[in-house]
């Protein structure tokens, strides 16, 4: 049995070991899991053979979890953050991580990493929000994006449990609390799922760019004020 902590309690659809559940939990908040999609993988092969490309870059878990079993032994990862890092297992892999668990600083490390460019497999899901591919456009270094996942709802969907708030972090997720988080506060990470919030008739209260700093920020801001005790 997990005992309250008498803090306000966010959804999410994180487990409990995830960086973006730290974060909710520095802001002041108590995380609650609520795993209202799912992924499943596409099946598509590598759109490049192994021999042709000088490494790997990993966006989530879910896409290392993907590709894992495929991997040829010594292949270089540059992976988003640590949890991508565990989701590969202990493989015979180079694994490089950036100084920060985002997309940027992922693009950072690829071009010190190979300073000449190259071209590189991109293991992404199928909403990726597409940094990446933007960065590399017309430069020396060449992405070749491989949707290896999709996120789909979840079968049977879970029951929203008693909450102060929901945070969506797609589209997906917006288009299905909307419907379910009644008077609850409402935080969408990136601007589309905001969007997708607003067209299922519930607009987010607030939003924040994709980035685990900000999202904590936003969260602060909007703790709920506690009631003073009558003296």
């Amino acid at each position: 049995m997990t005992l309250s902590t008498g803090l306000p309690r966010l959804a999410l659809a994180r487990p409990a070991r995830h960086p973006l559940v730290d974060a909710v939990r520095r802001a002041g908040w108590e995380p609650v899991s609520c795993l209202f999609t799912q992924a499943e993988p596409t099946g598509f092969p590598a759109p490049r053979p192994w021999s042709e490309v000088a490494a790997v870059l990993m966006l989530s878990p879910t896409g290392a979890r993907v590709v894992a079993p495929a991997l040829p032994p010594g292949t270089r990862c540059l992976v988003q953050g640590p949890g991508t890092a565990e989701a590969l297992g202990h493989r015979d892999l180079a694994v490089l991580l950036p100084a920060e668990a985002r997309a940027e600083a992922l693009w950072a490390l690829l071009q010190a990493t190979f300073p000449e460019g190259g071209d590189f497999l991109l293991v992404r899901g199928e909403r990726s929000r597409g940094f990446l591919e933007a960065a590399a456009q017309g430069t020396a270094w060449r992405l070749h994006p491989w949707t290896t996942h999709r996120e789909a709802a979840a079968a049977p969907l879970p029951v929203l449990p008693a909450v102060e708030a929901v945070l969506a972090l797609s589209p997906l997720q917006a288009e299905l609390l909307a419907p379910v988080a009644g008077a609850t506060l409402r935080f969408a990470w990136g601007r589309g799922t905001a969007e997708a919030f607003a067209r299922a008739g519930a607009p987010a209260h607030a939003t924040c760019d994709p980035n685990p700093g900000l999202l904590e920020a936003m969260l602060t801001s909007h703790l709920p004020k506690k009631e003073e005790s009558p003296c």
